[in-house]
């Protein structure tokens, strides 16, 4: 059940990647960013692109390596406890946040507490 849950996180992370990469001015300019071309387009391709990737792929590993199923449940669960602090944190420091942003937030703490789950399940 959690190498199925990590690929499912996986597949998601992988998909937003794609999105990311395909439809740079688009998915930037859902969540509040203007890109500049050229430099500003790299930078939001390269890390939105290339970090959702390797955590897609971090998710995705046990399903060929199972011995990797902790490690990658780990980093699951730190990825997601940071982007819920973080987004909480902001959320409260900042006005004016529009409704895409609340929705990833309420996706990064659905994310973390089921994340946070198997692990403890499984620790």
């Amino acid at each position: 059940m959690t190498r199925t849950y990590l690929a499912i996180v996986g597949i998601i992370y992988l998909l937003l990647a794609l999105w990311c990469a395909l439809q740079p001015t688009k998915t930037a300019g859902s969540i509040g960013f203007e890109l500049r071309p050229g430099s500003g387009e790299s930078e939001y391709f390269t890390v939105y692109g290339g970090l959702q990737l390797a955590l897609g792929l971090v998710f995705l590993l046990p399903m060929v390596r199972p011995e990797f199923t902790s490690a990658s449940l780990l980093v699951c669960l730190l990825v997601h406890a940071s982007l819920a602090i973080m987004r909480t944190l902001s959320l409260l420091l900042f006005s004016g946040v529009a409704n895409p942003t609340w929705y990833f937030a309420a996706t990064e703490w659905i994310l973390f507490l089921a994340t946070l789950g198997f692990w403890w399940k499984n620790r």
